[in-house]
């Protein structure tokens, strides 16, 4: 074997069926958390304008008011509740809530914290997304 067969560097680590779910909810978390971040910088600026007055308000606040930008705030809902629901089954895997009694690690060694009842949460906040988004694309385009 060559030393650097085995190494995939960013491209392993970043796939997501190489290590299921888990994975995918992982990087899903980060994503939406720097959208998170991204969409609160823009807030932020967004309200500074206020001081400006009515019109520059209203001027900034219309860019919201088109097919792109309800788009943007529907990802923003999907990108809310996703991190909300995800972060809560974290918290609880962290604090012990879920994750299996403790037992001898045997080989094939699997993770009791990664369980059924963490696979089913991930998939639950992915749902809740969804819902979200959908509910919010009815309010934001009126359909």
């Amino acid at each position: 074997m060559k030393r650097n067969e085995n190494r995939e560097g960013i491209k392993g680590m970043a796939n997501p069926g190489r290590y299921g779910i888990e994975r995918f909810a992982y990087w899903l978390m980060r994503i939406t958390g720097l959208g998170l971040l991204a969409y609160l910088i823009g807030h932020v600026y967004e309200t500074s304008n206020i001081v400006n007055g009515k019109t520059a308000w209203d001027n900034f606040l219309s860019l919201t008011q088109t097919t792109e930008g309800h788009v943007v705030l529907t990802l923003v809902i999907g990108m809310c509740v996703f991190h909300t629901a995800n972060g809560i089954r974290v918290m609880l895997g962290h604090g012990g809530f879920g994750v299996g009694k403790p037992a001898r690690p045997d080989y094939p060694y699997t993770p009791a914290s990664q369980n059924n009842m963490h696979k089913l949460c991930i998939y639950a906040s992915i749902g809740l997304a969804a819902l979200a988004m959908m509910y919010g694309m009815s309010v934001l385009f009126g359909e």
